[in-house]
């Protein structure tokens, strides 16, 4: 039973190998030449703050959702649109009410003015 795992073993070996190869080359010939301003943290363009504890607007949040919600409706628009032949009118009434919940959602955000950052 073992040689059956074997390969899966030797896979993982040599992919161990090879990243850890690729690491140690990169730090070899790499040049290494930190400054302040590569070594400073960097996050989602904001400054470097003096508190982690600092709150962050709340529209950032949103227009982070936003990008997940319209990122998985792409994720369901792409099998759907290869399938649309099969599903025939039923699927494509089902997406067009899907695409509608979507659509209303976002027409409330901008409503609310989430989008807006002044």
């Amino acid at each position: 039973m073992l040689e059956n795992y074997l390969p899966i073993l030797i896979f993982m070996a040599i992919g161990l190998f090879i990243g850890v190869a690729l690491l140690t080359i990169n730090r070899i010939l790499s040049p290494s030449r930190p400054d302040s301003e590569k070594l400073s943290p960097y996050e989602c363009g904001f400054e470097a703050f003096e508190d982690s504890r600092i709150k962050f607007d709340v529209r950032y949040y949103l227009v982070a959702i936003l990008f997940i919600i319209f990122d998985l409706e792409i994720a369901f628009l792409f099998p759907w649109a290869v399938a649309l032949n099969e599903i025939g009118m039923a699927g494509f009434v089902a997406m067009m009410i899907f695409l509608g919940i979507l659509v209303v959602g976002f027409l409330y955000e901008w409503k609310k003015g989430a989008l807006e950052w002044e």
